[in-house]
Formats: C-alpha cells, structure tokens, sequence
C-alpha cells in the first residue's frame, strides 16, 4: 500500500471523529481551497486534487456540479450571504455518498461576490427521502437546474462581453458540464472565436478568425446550421485534417459542435468538449441543441444592444466638441460618459469656449430627458452658448440670451448648466449657475470646498417666468487649485439624496490625483461606474498649474477663505514651515506677524477671501516678499491711535518689522506686499 493510500485512510479515521471539512472558493479564478476533512469527504488524494473544480470531476458527476453551481449562483443574484446544497459523492469503491455544503458569499465594497467560504460534512444520517432521490427522478432535475441556471445568467447580460463572462466565469463550464468551450461570432464570411474556456482551450488559438466553409467542425455546423455530436475526437482529426494537431494537444475524447441560429439566422456556432464521456444520448444531444438556442437568443439580443449603443454613442460625440483648446499655465480636461441604455441619447454636454484676451469659458449642462429629441436640444444649446459667449458678453449675460434661445425653439423642455469665464493671468473665475449643481474647488493643501454660487432657474423656465437673473459670483483659483463641473449623473444614486452624493464627490476629489487627466479617469471609476452607470455623465476639471518659482526663488500660492475660522491659523503654519524647509526660519516669526495683520485687514474690510503669495528674491540684497491681495480698491491706511485704542496699530506693525513695503492695483483689487531681509549666514 502507498504512502499516499494510507495517509488518506489516516484522513478517514480522522474524518469519522470531525465529520466535517471546510473549503474556500475564489469565485473570480475559479480557484478551490480544501482542507484535509474536505479531501476525505470527496475521497480525493493530495496528488489529485490540483485546486480547479475540473479535477474533482471523478467525484462529482455533471449533475451534481450544475447541482452546487446553481445554488451558489442563485445566492449571489438574490443578493442571499448564506447557501446549503446535498450532492453526492461517486467515491472510488464504487459507493455513493450523500454530503451537504453550507457556504457563506463575501463581497467586495462594490457589492460583488468575490468569494464562497464554508464547510463540507457527511449527510448520510440525514432524512432518508434525501438518500434514496429516483436516478432518473435526479437526472431530470439536474437538466432542468442547468436550463435554469444558464437562462437566469444569461438573462442578466446586456452586452456581447457581459454574454461571453457568463460563459467563461468560474461557473461557466459548470453550466453546460463540460471541460472545454469554445464561442464564436459570424463576421462576413469568417468565423471569429471570442471565448476559449477550459484547461487546454488555448491551443486553439491559432484559429481564432477563420472561413465560415467545411474546413472546421465548428465553421461546419455554422455552415449547414446542424449540430454535429462527435464521440470520439480521435476520430474526427481524419475527416477535418486541419484540426488534428490540435486535438492532440487539447486531449479531450468528445465534443458537442452547435450552430447558434436567431432569427432564422445563424449568427455563431459553440462548441463544447468533454473528458471522459463516450457518448451522447438523445436527453444529451437535446440538452445541448436547448442550451444553445438559449446562447444564441442571448447573443443576439446583446449584439443588438452593442449596436444600438454603438450608434447613440457615435450621435452623441458628433453633437459634441472634438478638442480643447490649450489654455496657458493651465490643463483642462473633459469627459462624456454614456449611460448604459441602449438606443437612448442624453442631453449632458460640456464645452471649453476661447475667448478675447486670453481667456475661455468652460460650461457644463443637461438638456431634460434621454432621447434623440433631448441630444438635438443640447446640440443647438450648445452652439447658442457658445456664440453668445464668444461675443464677448458676461457671463449672467449668456446664460439669460441662452434662456431666451430655448424658450423659442419649439419644445417644452428646460435644460440645467453651470457656465465660468477662467482668466488664466489672474486666476479670477467668474461663475453663474441656471439650477445646476454647484462646482467644486480642491486647493493647494488639498481640501475641497462647494463655493457658493448663487443660482438662478433652468434656462427655458426663467424666460417663461421672467426670472432671467443669474447672479455672477467672482472665484480665485490660485495656482495648484482645481475646479470640477459635472452633471448630476455623477453624484446622484438611487439610495442618496443630492447633499450625500456631493460629498461623496468631494471625498474622492480630494484622494485624487494632482493632473487634470488623470483627475478626470480617476472621479469616472470611482463615481461614475460606482453608481452602475445607469446616466450619462459630463465632466469638466480645469486645473491652474502650480508656480513653484525656481529653485533659487522658490515661491507659494494659498487662498484664505473669508468664512473659514482656521484658514487664517492654517495659512500662517504653512508660511513657516515653508521659510523652514527654504532655511530661512529666522525671518519666519516678522512673517508671520505681518501676514496675520494683513490678511485680518483682508478678512475683515473687503468682501471676499484674499491670496497670499510667499516668495524669495535673490536681490540684492536677499530677501523675502509676501503678497496679500484681495478685491477691494480701497488702500489702507495708517492711523496714529491712542493709548487706550484697541484696534488701528497692523500697519504700524507691518512697518516696523518689514524692511518696506507697498501697495500696487490689481485689477478690480489691490495687493499689499512687505519685504523682508534676509540675514547673513
């Protein structure tokens, strides 16, 4: 007797003690775990068992595979954590043995079961009806499960790749009880094969695109739309020479080949291979004719979804900007992402508009509805938006002529939109907002704030209800800071109100990456195919580039908000543990004394936050000058206070510990700066 003989009866007399082995099934590779017990329980040796479901197969006939991989699939789709199933157990001493598997399904943050984990044990002291099922009683409920099984999948898929992961998954040979399988699509006159499931399903590689003729089985049976059932694949090699090499190296003993026909039309053919089996029986042949009627209505059902979506996607991008244009020391980056719905259009669209002076105009809509007559408003839309701000208009101007324009276009819908004039010499923003959703703003330190932009009604409504006022709301991006716009199908779920999902936005915008490209792929995976994809998307992300200075004359940017209570504390942290990291901690004390007088003064007497900009002249002499520059016109001025006085002595400050400072106009502001010497070494 050897080693590995008497090592498994060792696990039996064990196994009489326990009863009981666990497993753990990785449903994404397909992968088997089982411990000792469970080894014993389906009288399987180490050696044999390789961690594939298809080395168990001398253990578990086909039927009781379909059996367990039915029952883990209705788990997972009836969203169920917990399953059971009996199946019996062919052991080698020729006996029957009934077991019973309980498994728990785990998922991933995205809901997907990724894993079956439980236990194995002996059921033979169970109820006695489930010992003693009629042969022909169990043969007709395991066909039925596995027609059940397949339809329930492949009623699921909606695309031709949803159709073909059904097929080649973890369970999808369990599916049709076989070793191998091989799917083809009709493509002219050639046959193109799409999935190669099985151990040695590869080797058929070669053949992946060949003529629909009578030179392949499987292009035969396509060919003369009749199946063709083969008991011995040996044998076949001699009628189809071309695919003798290749059978040698699949060793597999007989295959089922199966024309897919829909519609009175043969769109396909699969192929299914088996080890071990000799013949087909009619219950065989009719099952395989059956489920790959099932297939082909799958089929054709998804190679028309893939079309008509192929066609809305293709209207869509036609009716949307082909580029962007380049802006200076600035990136932008769009993104239009179509909801998964077939033949159905929406009317989200975004666009980038060059304008006089350098600057551009960035806007970001939805046009009511999901259909072609949605998609025709937003092209027009689009187009009167973009000329009313390439005249040079404001932008509360645009968005009331762009009112107007929909209200007399013959149609009750309204559409909703976000529109920005970006300057990108100053940083200066101006935005209005027609019932849209809010932009966002991550900053240089990587918080994200929801400015707040006053918004009017939807364009069309405002003019039918004479409300066109859309009030401007000036924003200052600093170098580094990043504005998002997007539609709604971005944020919105059907188990979160509108609030959650914005922050849920600026969660994920605030972990993502510092490139406006990148930014944008990074919020499309985490948010847009997070929510299922069920409505389309249009995303815009403008990104002021950083300006670091040079490594001689290194410089920072940071914008303090005017309702931020720590913005002011968090500003003057950053300016000394930048002075500390340039080695010139010993002027960061004056500094940060000067710059809490002047952004206090900025804070306090002007309406709006104010930027503050650090940065090291070489001279010389060395120095260092700090910016504070807000919207106000107005210049400060010094006053002499008295004693007893509690407020008017900043500006004093400032000029006794600064070696001098100023104020120069800025635009519709003004920017106060200090210097200050740096000492000797």
């Amino acid at each position: 007797m050897t080693s590995a003989r008497k090592s498994h009866i060792g696990l039996e007399q064990r196994l009489s003690l326990t009863g009981t082995g666990s497993f753990d099934w990785d449903l994404e590779s397909g992968e088997v775990s089982l411990d000792d017990s469970a080894l014993a329980l389906l009288d399987l040796l180490p050696g044999e068992f390789d961690g594939l479901v298809t080395s168990m197969q001398d253990r578990l006939p086909s039927e009781e595979a379909v059996r367990i991989s039915f029952a883990v699939t209705e788990a997972i789709s009836s969203g169920a954590d917990q399953y059971g199933v009996y199946f019996r157990v062919h052991r080698r001493d020729g006996t029957v043995q009934l077991e019973h598997a309980r498994g728990r399904i785990l998922r991933d943050d995205e809901a997907r079961a990724v894993r079956a984990v439980g236990v194995i044990r002996s059921a033979t002291d169970d109820a006695a009806e489930l010992a003693a099922v009629d042969p022909r009683e169990e043969r007709r409920q395991g066909i039925a499960l596995m027609v059940q099984g397949t339809t329930e999948a492949l009623s699921r898929a909606v695309t031709v790749d949803d159709v073909v992961a059904v097929l080649s998954g973890a369970s999808g040979l369990d599916r049709f009880a076989a070793d191998g399988l091989v799917l083809g699509l009709v493509e002219g006159d050639h046959l193109k094969l799409i999935a190669l499931v099985g151990q040695t399903m590869q080797a058929l590689d070669e053949l992946k695109l060949h003529k629909v003729d009578e030179s392949l089985p499987l292009a035969e049976a396509v060919m003369t739309r009749e199946p063709r059932f083969v008991d011995s694949l040996s044998a076949l090699a001699r009628r189809f020479t071309r695919l003798g090499p290749y059978i040698e190296e699949m060793k597999l003993d007989s295959a089922a080949f199966l024309p897919l026909v829909a519609q009175d039309r043969a769109i396909g053919g699969l192929a299914l291979f088996y080890r071990g089996r000799k013949e087909f029986t009619d219950a065989d042949r009719n099952l395989c004719i059956g489920l790959s009627g099932i297939v082909a209505q799958s089929l054709q059902r998804a190679m028309l979804f893939d079309e008509e979506r192929d066609l809305a996607k293709s209207l869509q991008a036609t009716m949307l900007p082909r580029g962007v244009p380049t802006v200076a020391d600035s990136e932008v980056a769009v993104r239009y992402h179509a909801a998964w719905g077939g033949r159905d259009v929406g009317g989200d669209f975004y666009d980038v508009i060059a304008l006089p002076r350098g600057r551009i105009g960035v806007v970001v809509g939805d046009v009511q509805g999901h259909d072609t007559h949605a998609a025709a408003i937003m092209g027009q839309l689009r187009i009167a938006l973009r000329a009313f701000a390439g005249e040079g208009h404001a932008p509360a101007t645009v968005l009331s002529r762009a009112s107007r324009f929909l209200a007399e276009l013959d149609t009750e819908r309204f559409a909703t939109c976000t529109y920005a004039q970006f300057d990108p010499a100053t940083g200066i923003v101006r935005a209005v907002r027609a019932g849209h959703l809010p932009p966002l703003v991550r900053h240089v330190d990587g918080q994200v704030g929801v400015p707040r932009v006053r918004g009017g009604l939807p364009l069309g409504l405002a003019t039918d209800f004479g409300m066109e006022d859309y009030p401007e709301v000036r924003l200052d991006l600093v170098p580094g800071e990043t504005l998002v716009l997007c539609t709604d199908g971005l944020v919105e779920d059907a188990g979160l109100d509108l609030d959650t999902g914005i922050q849920n936005l600026a969660q994920v915008l605030r972990a993502g990456p510092e490139s406006a490209e990148d930014l944008a792929d990074h919020l499309s995976r985490a948010l847009w195919e997070r929510w299922g994809s069920k409505d389309d998307v249009a995303l815009l992300v403008l990104r002021r580039l950083p300006d670091p200075g040079t490594l001689q004359e290194p410089r920072i940017h940071r914008y303090v908000h005017q309702a931020d209570p720590e913005g002011l504390a968090d500003a003057r942290a950053a300016l000394r543990e930048h002075l500390a990291a340039w080695g010139l901690g010993a002027v960061a004390d004056d500094v940060e004394v000067a710059a809490g007088e002047l952004l206090v003064n900025a804070l306090v007497h002007t309406e709006g936050g104010a930027i503050l900009t650090l940065e090291v002249l070489t001279g010389p002499p060395r120095r260092v000058r700090l910016w504070v520059k807000d919207r106000s016109s107005t210049r400060p001025r010094r006053r002499s206070p008295g004693e007893t006085a509690t407020s008017g002595r900043g500006l004093l400050m400032v000029e006794a510990i600064t070696s001098r400072w100023g104020v120069e106009p800025r635009g519709e502001g003004k920017a106060v700066w200090c210097d200050f010497t740096v000492p000797d070494a």
